[in-house]
């Protein structure tokens, strides 16, 4: 089936009080580009993910969104013991010099508030056993991404299918025109050499000696022969249950080639003006296949 490069996928999963988002964008890329952004905690779990992007898809620029969040608090507070005693101390110390009616309630605020007496720390997530809720929502994004690109792909197929039926058409027309041009060739040849020659006279043997030569360089038979041949391969390409982006690339760049070969050996007016017929269509296909993955 084809599949298209472009497209969007989003996947979530929640285990206890974490819940992981993923976020797939895809473009056109000749190549297979993943662009992976990731929480700071999740990077130990880069190459697993980059494994599972890398499966389902072979060409295209994948930029993957993981988003965590998590209900429960991921800060912890410690105290210090001995260090509250020592200031503990301090302030008894202290007390003692202050006349009786000093507030001396203002002693554990201030031992409390001293540096190093209560530390909050950030609690390290262990990431991998948050790997399970990733990969379900990794997984259920990928699902929805490939099933976009497919339905694009779907668009794209009847669309190159409908481009493919119009370019064997020019080509049926150019074979049926080109049946004649012997005839065309020897009578411009005989109308120019009358013009030129005047009353003098015409070689008629000579005449359809260079005829021929002049056919025989711009019979157009092989080209057409070969781009039947490519039509058909193109066809059998769309069909393809595999990656085909490069080939229908490959095939398009011989079809242009032999489509230039008869606007350059044909000078007459039915062929180069379906010649410039196939190389719209040809432009058309090429900007669909750059689609294609």
């Amino acid at each position: 089936m084809l599949r298209s490069m472009t497209g969007f996928g989003r996947g979530e999963a929640t285990s206890g009080d974490v819940t992981v988002v993923v976020e797939l964008r895809s473009v056109n890329n000749r190549f297979r580009d993943l662009q992976l952004r990731t929480p700071r905690e999740y990077m130990p779990l880069e190459p697993r993910i980059n494994n599972l992007l890398k499966e389902p898809f072979a060409r295209g620029r994948i930029d993957a969104f993981v988003r965590r969040s998590a209900s429960g608090s991921r800060s912890r507070v410690s105290v210090d013991a001995d260090l509250a005693r020592a200031y503990v101390s301090a302030a008894h110390e202290v007390a003692e010099t202050l006349p009786q009616d000093a507030d001396r309630a203002l002693a554990l605020a201030w031992v409390a508030s001293q540096p190093g007496v209560l530390e909050v720390t950030e609690v390290e997530t262990d990431v991998m056993t948050e790997w399970t809720v990733v990969e379900t929502a990794l997984s259920a994004a990928i699902e929805d991404l490939v099933r976009m690109r497919g339905v694009e792909g779907q668009a794209l197929h009847a669309d190159l299918t409908s481009h493919l039926g119009e370019l064997r058409d020019t080509v049926d027309e150019v074979n049926d025109v080109s049946v004649g041009v012997n005839e065309r060739l020897r009578q411009r040849l005989d109308a120019r050499l009358s013009r030129l020659l005047g009353d003098r006279g015409l070689d008629k043997h000579r005449l359809h000696q260079e005829a021929a030569v002049l056919a025989d360089k711009a019979d157009v038979s092989e080209e057409i022969a070969r781009l039947r041949s490519h039509c058909d391969q193109f066809s059998d390409a769309l069909s393809a249950d595999e990656p085909v982006g490069r080939r229908l690339d490959f095939i398009l760049q011989e079809m242009n080639r032999e489509v230039n070969t008869i606007g350059s050996k044909s000078a007459d007016h039915p062929i180069s003006h379906r010649v410039v017929t196939m190389k719209s269509v040809l432009e058309r296909m090429r900007e669909q296949s750059a689609n294609v993955e």
